[in-house]
């Protein structure tokens, strides 16, 4: 990514961390005041706002930076590949300050000091353990969720094992370095002394290889074996399955890939967008575009009444096939780059590049079926 991109990524890490640090921090001082002397009332109505808030945060900043948030997640990205180690860096940067910036701010929102060191310890063997856990529990439920191809779910699934977390651990599970030295800063119910930060940072560093959390960008593994570099995405689906559940959003995003989208990844896009009237949003593209379609594949396109003449191959871009719901591969092999925690779908197609149109034709109606079948699959009639 260049470097206005990571200036957003960057801009989007800052302003996600800092809404989670006044959430966790505000939720807790305005628990504190409003249930006084009932501190198993006030863990409840921390752990729903900070649940709820860390599922609407993610929503808002995932797209942009993959809504780490978090300092362990962030390195881990980096050990697989998806983010350079100086973008690494500059995360934990902005993570840290952003997370200082909301505990600050929660001060001032309840009319507290704006820096007050907190007193409340909470460092205990019992409590590093329960860190420990806290952390890898919420890598596994994030990894799970990416290997089944239910990515779209962990916004939802994230708030809901930390809401979970701050009742089964002593810890209220903190999960998050960051957090951890936000919460120094609040002298309120949800924070922690500094002499208690190094049982808490420990914690979540030692599960920084178990996943991720919920970054939606592609961490391809790549690995140096004999001097060449392979890709080793994890959770690689195999060729013609069909991974992860039914596709449940208001307007599913579908994306046809092959090598040249000159021919059949076009025509499947035209069919879609005919049939669809809509209800779908409708992508093509290539991993090594051409410079223009298929003469035949239009010929053929237009006796269905279809033009696509104004259409040009494009290339893929991440963020088309992060968006995609679904991802439709058509005989690109290993050419087609891989994103976890997508849905994949390989279709087995002839290639029509330099073929007359006569051969095309049975490429095309193959295509139409396969379509017709996706739609129905994508928006069920009720």
């Amino acid at each position: 990514m260049d470097e206005a991109a990571l200036w957003r990524r960057l801009v989007a890490e800052f302003l996600g961390s800092a809404f989670l640090a006044a959430v966790v921090i505000g939720s807790g001082i305005a628990a504190q005041r409003l249930s006084p002397g009932n501190t198993g009332l006030q863990l409840f109505e921390n752990a729903a706002a900070t649940a709820a808030g860390l599922f609407a945060i993610i929503l808002m900043f995932g797209p942009v930076s993959g809504g780490h948030f978090n300092p362990v997640v962030s390195l881990v990205d980096a050990a697989f590949g998806g983010l350079r180690w100086r973008d690494a860096a500059c995360y934990l940067l902005a993570q840290g300050a952003g997370c200082v910036f909301g505990a600050v701010m929660a001060n001032l929102m309840f009319s507290l000091p704006a820096i007050d060191l907190s007193t409340k310890h909470r460092a205990s063997p019992a409590h590093f353990l329960a860190e420990v856990v806290a952390t890898v529990g919420l890598l596994l439920v994030i990894f799970a969720l990416a290997c089944s191809g239910r990515s779209r779910s962990a916004p939802a699934a994230v708030g809901a094992y930390i809401g979970a977390a701050y009742f089964f651990t002593s810890s209220t599970s903190f999960a998050n370095p960051a957090i951890t030295v936000g919460r120094m800063f609040s002298n309120t119910f949800a924070g922690i002394a500094p002499s208690s930060v190094p049982t808490f940072v420990p914690g979540p560093g030692g599960g920084r290889r178990h996943g991720v959390w919920s970054d939606p960008r592609p961490l391809s593994q790549v690995v140096a074996r004999g001097g060449r570099r392979h890709s080793r995405p994890p959770c690689r689906p195999a060729r013609g399955a069909v991974r992860g559940p039914s596709v449940t959003a208001e307007r599913p995003e579908v994306l046809f890939l092959c090598i040249h989208n000159a021919g059949r990844s076009q025509m499947a896009a035209a069919l879609l967008a005919r049939y669809g009237r809509g209800q779908v949003v409708v992508h093509s593209a290539g991993s090594d575009p051409g410079e223009t379609l298929n003469p035949a594949v239009v010929e053929a396109m237009a006796e269905v009444g279809i033009d696509i003449t104004a259409e040009r191959p494009k290339k893929l871009i991440d963020d088309t096939a992060l968006r995609s719901d679904v991802i439709v591969t058509m005989g690109c092999g290993d050419a087609c780059p891989v994103y976890p925690g997508k849905r994949y779908v390989d279709w087995d197609l002839p290639d029509p590049a330099g073929k007359p149109v006569e051969a095309v034709r049975p490429i095309r109606d193959d295509i139409d079926a396969r379509v017709r079948a996706l739609l129905t699959e994508l928006t069920p009639i009720p």
